[in-house]
């Protein structure tokens, strides 16, 4: 067991290291380019921090473990808005741009939608997977054209948050290197993090599904954790936000047409999945929408609220897996108290919200 902790410790330095070399690399060779800020910080930046759920669901996928391959998306989506967003927000409450409102959730929630339709009948085909990636491409066109018409103020928000350059990274050779070496990397860490996560689901008697939307899920989004917390406190807290939507799309977009592509024959999609996972997901991306209207703002409070839910759904997982006795009342505390107290009090403090504005 030690040498599994060892070999997933491992394999997630490496998916880390891999993606800050991709992004480095790939944004200083677009800065040499001539490419804005704003452009690499919407396209290379938050594709970049969601390289290691590519790596892991397409490895997964190419290996045949496909419940890993999906469970890692739907586990990621749910630990970037509960556990990152609320994490963040304790950290500093965060503004959310009327932009995120108003185009980038939609499409979030779209793309979720998308997904759970496509899922239905349990299995995500190669049709269905190149529609899924060429959804992809047109939403960052669409993205690139838009950022013309940005602010300068926007612009010089993202300028800070970009990788600095430094002497020795300004020659092609440099930024090509750091390029190759972070794939590579990705490709060796999504490897040595399958094999520790199929070994731990064995060792503790649970499916790869619920170690791919536990343990492997947090691990592949450790780089939203350092981007999103990083700019909570540097005050860029439009790119805070920003990023955990702008990767939640390229997760449901990137990945899981990616790995569908890999998986030879489509994506087969569990069963349990299907009848739990994927509505928790979607609940959690329409939680989204009233928390950000409330105020524009995702108070302390309500940062507290999602880091909450996000371990009663690790419980849950973890309850259920083991079918523990406690499974029962948990289960009837969380669908009769909990949530319905939760939705009274966002619906109160959207009408507060509204009522103040006018």
């Amino acid at each position: 067991m030690i040498a599994n902790v060892i070999h997933f410790a491992l394999g997630l330095l490496a998916l880390i290291v891999g993606a800050r070399w991709l992004v480095r690399g790939a944004a200083t060779m677009a800065l040499s380019l001539g490419i804005s800020p704003l452009v690499i910080g919407l396209t290379i930046v938050s594709m970049g921090t969601s390289a290691p759920e590519v790596a892991v669901s397409v490895g997964a996928a190419l290996e045949g473990r496909t419940d890993m391959a999906v469970g890692n998306v739907i586990g990621s989506n749910v630990f970037n808005v509960l556990f990152i967003l609320g994490l963040s927000a304790l950290v500093s409450p965060l503004v959310v741009n009327a932009q995120l409102i108003r185009q980038e959730v939609p499409i979030m929630i779209a793309a979720s939608l998308l997904l759970a339709v496509l899922a239905a009948d349990r299995h995500i085909g190669r049709p269905e997977s190149v529609l899924l990636l060429a959804l992809l491409a047109a939403y960052t066109v669409f993205l690139i054209v838009q950022s013309r018409r940005e602010t300068q103020a926007t612009r010089d928000e993202y300028a800070e948050a970009m990788p600095p350059q430094r002497a020795w990274d300004r020659h092609w050779a440099a930024q090509l290197a750091l390029v190759l070496g972070g794939l590579a990397l990705l490709v060796l860490g999504s490897n040595w993090l399958v094999e520790a996560a199929v070994a731990f689901a064995r060792a503790l008697g649970v499916s790869e599904l619920v170690i791919a939307l536990t343990i492997v899920s947090a691990g592949t989004s450790m780089p939203e954790v350092a981007t999103s917390l990083m700019a909570a406190l540097k005050g860029e807290r439009d790119i805070a936000v920003g990023n955990i939507v702008g990767s939640n799309i390229f997760n449901i977009l990137g990945c899981v047409g990616a790995a569908g592509l890999a998986a030879g024959g489509g994506l087969p999609v569990p069963a349990a999945a299907l009848a739990f996972d994927l509505w928790v997901m979607l609940a959690v991306t329409f939680a989204c929408l009233p928390v950000f209207l409330s105020g524009r703002e995702i108070a302390r409070w309500e940062g507290g609220l999602f880091l909450g839910y996000y371990f009663a759904y690790t419980a849950f997982l973890m309850l259920a897996a083991r079918q523990h006795q406690a499974l029962p009342a948990f289960s009837a505390a969380m669908l009769s108290f909990v949530v319905p107290l939760t939705i009274v009090t966002l619906l109160v403090s959207m009408l507060r919200t509204q009522r103040g504005g006018h």
